[in-house]
Order: structure tokens, then sequence, then C-alpha cells
């Protein structure tokens, strides 16, 4: 049994009703419905990024190679930024590793999702900010599936009100006193699936590499800057003395920096071109087509150098000249290579 929320939504004739936290246990080992949805958010990211990506030549394999290092890093970086802003909470390093009590914030593994991803990208030789057209939608949709999560955890709820979509709760956090709040973990996740949709509309008007990226982040900031005022669990910062919310003001600087770049780049249109990457069959074919006709080119130099009477004496030695040139490169080529498989046969 796990932790159980006692909920309702009068406001839509929605009596109260119990959520446990616990979906099923294995072996004596509790398995929350938390992690059951977050997993279900990442599959669905996962799984629309590789149909974003499939329409600009980006493979299924390269999308789960990008999967197995954002993932494992994007839940340390959700823990690390958790920690760091609430060390008084924490006793022990063990504390810090326990994630089964909770306690990952979106911001920490924003970051070091996007750094991974810059990383792979770069080793893979992809377009940056392509991908993260590819993959942005994605996360916002996983977001808002995941605060579905919070819903079963009977967490993440505003400050008290009357208002007609107020949700009562009832359990460890309110010291099991029932209460009305704003569901905000509603609110975010409703926000979310919008901006989906409508960025999705939009997406095959996209003018230029990182445009999505822009608008994803822009609109998460925006929803996420106001809903961050209404809740009351949120995470507070202080510099010279003054109190903030931390997810609050991030959110507006994101929001800010997001919505500058979409201006600057709406009125000064980037010229390059989208990014599409070519398979690497055709670029290996590609390559092998340009060798063979630079190998043709040079056979035809030399028959016509030899047929073509009226061609310049000069021109002619000077043809035979370079195709002798290249015949002892190979042969030396040849000669060292040989030398050296014999060093290691020596030294065998």
């Amino acid at each position: 049994m796990g932790r159980e929320s006692t909920l309702s939504f009068p406001g839509f004739g929605i009596g109260e009703f119990t959520v446990d936290s616990e979906a099923f246990s294995i072996f004596g080992v509790s398995i929350a419905w938390y992690a059951l949805i977050i997993t279900f958010g990442m599959i669905c990211a996962v799984t629309y990024t590789m149909f974003r990506a499939k329409k600009i030549g980006i493979i299924v394999d390269d999308i789960l190679d990008y999967a197995l290092f954002v993932i494992p890093i994007g839940i340390i970086g959700a823990r690390l930024y958790y920690v760091l802003t609430t060390l008084e909470e924490y006793n022990s390093f063990s504390d810090v590793l326990n994630i089964r009590n909770g306690g990952l914030a979106i911001y920490g593994g924003i970051i070091a999702g996007a750094v991974t991803v810059l990383a792979v990208s770069y080793f893979k030789k992809i377009n940056f900010f392509a991908m993260a057209d590819c993959c942005t939608p994605g996360i916002i949709l996983a977001q808002a599936i995941g605060r579905w999560g919070n819903f079963m955890n009977g967490e993440a709820f505003g400050s008290e009100t009357d208002i007609f979509c107020r949700m009562g709760v009832r359990n460890f956090l309110t010291d099991y006193k029932l209460i009305y709040v704003h569901p905000t973990f509603l609110y975010e996740s409703l926000w979310n699936v919008l901006g989906f949709v409508l960025i999705n509309i939009f997406y095959k008007h996209k003018k230029y590499d990182g445009q999505i990226f822009l608008m994803v982040f822009g609109w998460y900031g925006l929803g996420r800057m106001f809903i961050e005022g209404l809740r009351a669990d949120s995470l507070y910062s202080s510099i010279f003395g003054i109190e903030f919310r931390t997810s609050q003001v991030l959110a507006a600087i994101i929001f800010v920096i997001c919505t500058a770049c979409l201006i600057y780049f709406a009125i000064k249109k980037p010229a390059k071109a989208l990014y599409y990457k070519e398979p690497k069959a055709k670029e290996e074919k590609s390559k092998a087509e340009k060798s063979a006709n630079s190998k043709a080119k040079a056979k035809t130099e030399i028959n016509e150098g030899s047929t073509e009477r009226a061609m310049p004496l000069s021109k002619r030695i000077s043809v035979h000249l370079r195709f002798f040139r290249r015949n002892v490169r190979r042969k030396t080529k040849a000669i060292i290579k040989y030398f050296k498989s014999l060093g290691k046969k020596s030294d065998n």
C-alpha cells in the first residue's frame, strides 16, 4: 500500500474518490504510478522524435543512441537540480540517491538533456537545432503526461481557492484535512497539450532549424511562469536577501530569451537551408562515384594523349607525367604497407 489521497472536483460534479500512489508490487518492491506514467511519457517522446527525425533523414538507430544517453543523464540532471535547491532535506548520500521518495525537477533534466543532445549531435555530425526541433515537442508532451503522476501522488497542487475548477484534497500533505486548491498539475498538463497541438499545426511552416525549439520553450516558459505562481510547493531561492520562486524566475527568463530570438529571426530571416541528413549508403555511393569518375577521367586523358596526334607534345608529356606520379604514389604506399606488415610479424 502506497500513500493514499482523497480527491474531488466539486465544480465538475465529481465527488470524493481515493487514489493510491502504488500501482502494484513485485516481490515486495512497490511500483509507483508516478514511475509508470513518467516512463510512458518518455516512450511517447522518443516515438514522436523518431517520427519527426525520419522526415529529415535521421534513422531510428540514431534516435535510440540519443535516448540511451539523454534519458539516464536527464534523470540525473533532474535529481541533481532538485537536491541542490533543497540541500537541507538530505542527511546522507544515500538520501540523495533514493529517488523513490520523489524529488525530480524538470529544469535540471532539460539542461542535462540539452547538453547531452549537443554532445551526441557533435559526434554523430547531426545538426543540433534540427534535432532539437524534432524532440522538443515530444518533451512537452511527456511533461503533460508526467503531471498525471503528480495527480496519483496527490501532490503538485496550488494554493487554496474557491474557483469553479478547484480540487478537494485530503492526504498527508494537508495533515489529512480537506482543503480546496488550484489543480496546478491539471493546468500545466492542459497547457502543454495545447502547445503540443498548436506547434504541430505550425510545424510544416517552419522556416529555419531551431524555430520549433524556441517556440516550444517559449510556450512552456510562458505557462510555467504563471502556473508556478499558484503552486504551494515551489522551490525557493534568495539573492541579496530577496526570496523568489526559482522555477518561476527561470520560466520568465526562458520565455523572454526565446521570444526575443523568435522576433529577431522573424526580422532577419536566416538564409541557411533546412537541414537534411543524407543516408550513409548514399554518401558512400557518392564518394565511390566521384572516385570512379576521377579514375575514368585520368584514363581518358592518357588515351587521348596517345591517339590524338594533333595534341601538342608538351600537353602529351604533361598528361603522361601526371599518370606516372599517380602510379609512383600508389606503388610507394603499397611498399610501405608491406614493410609495416613485416615489422608486425617480427614483433609477434
